[in-house]
């Protein structure tokens, strides 16, 4: 094993994959020569040369829908988008075209095409450049959907999101890039659609999204010294969505919290709470709780963001709300 940080789990992902597959390119805005926004490109030009790593222009539809040829010409590209919210303005080629095309010509295309970028508040980049809208993107049939906590799960992932035949959507968090974690010396891969289960428990469910896992285990922690035991589970894939792992566990604790940093309204935890109730409903013990940020623009003002986000405290609170 050795220690990594977030970021570079990621360019190690891409610089395997380019290595191991010469369909894989990378294209986007800055990440050539300025090696990508968060420097999660760093290198890779200087090693690939222009014809695998591509800079832009600041055009994110007319990238995509070149990606889109791309993949139906045989190619595998992945798309860096910087920041979720640039995906809005790219909306038709994603979700009109990309996510449908297997489906229109009965699978004589494949759409190998990865998407990567970043999401969440705490930078002060103000509501253009912080939101989390993977609720928006699950919501499509054939968008894969991929929010990783930890260096592990970034490499492995990322690694199984470039060799999928299906668009991926990789979305990874800008506050934990520095965050460092363990991950094997040798290739591993991560499947899609798994979740993992970071810290085992008996007393309540958590399960927690991207960044929110930290602060869910953060909670764990202290309610641990209170006599309160909660079972931490990361979904890892947002979409497929594996269930079965989250129900499993609600069978045994029988109380569940949904945490994620996107609002908290029609948001991926009403999903998960609503597939509870109809599949376990007989095992709950108490009404599911869900935390994450309330239905307001991210604040750019520092306190007002602090307070935005989604905390370890409410956690707690919500866990301590149906722990009894």
């Amino acid at each position: 094993m050795k220690e990594i940080r977030y970021v570079r789990a990621i360019t190690e992902a891409l610089d395997e994959e380019i290595a191991r597959d010469e369909k894989v390119f990378l294209i986007g805005e800055d990440i050539g020569r300025g090696e990508g926004i968060f420097n999660t490109h760093r290198g890779l030009l200087a090693k690939y040369g222009d014809k695998r790593v591509k800079d832009t222009p600041i055009s994110e539809s007319a990238f995509m829908g070149l990606a889109l040829g791309a993949a139906m010409a045989g190619l595998r590209p992945v798309v860096d988008i910087l920041f979720m919210d640039f995906l809005t303005v790219c909306m038709d080629p994603l979700i009109n075209h990309i996510a449908k095309a297997r489906y229109m010509f009965g699978g004589q295309y494949t759409m190998p095409i990865t998407i990567t970028a970043s999401t969440g508040a705490g930078l002060g980049a103000g509501p253009h450049h912080s939101q989390c809208l993977e609720a928006w993107f699950a919501h499509i049939p054939g968008l894969k959907v991929v929010m990783p906590s930890t260096p592990y799960d970034v490499k492995g992932l990322l690694k199984s999101a470039i060799r999928d035949d299906n668009p991926v959507l990789f979305l990874y968090d800008k506050t934990i890039i520095a965050v460092k974690g363990e991950i094997p010396e040798e290739e591993y891969l991560v499947p899609l659609g798994k979740a993992d289960i970071k810290r085992e428990g008996t007393d309540v469910t958590v399960v927690a999204v991207s960044k929110m896992v930290t602060q869910a285990l953060m909670a764990a922690d202290k309610l641990a010294a209170e006599g309160i035991s909660i079972e931490v589970i990361d979904p890892r894939t947002i979409s497929p969505l594996d269930m079965e792992t989250i129900i499993s566990s609600v069978k045994k604790t029988s109380k569940l919290v949904i945490v994620h940093e996107a609002v908290k309204k029609f948001g991926i935890g009403a999903e998960i709470a609503a597939t509870v109730v109809e599949e376990a409903m007989d095992y709950l013990d108490a009404p599911i709780k869900r935390v994450g940020a309330p239905f307001t623009p991210v604040p750019i003002s520092p306190p007002e963001e602090k307070a935005y986000i989604p905390s370890a405290d409410q956690i707690i609170e919500a866990v301590k709300e149906i722990a009894s």
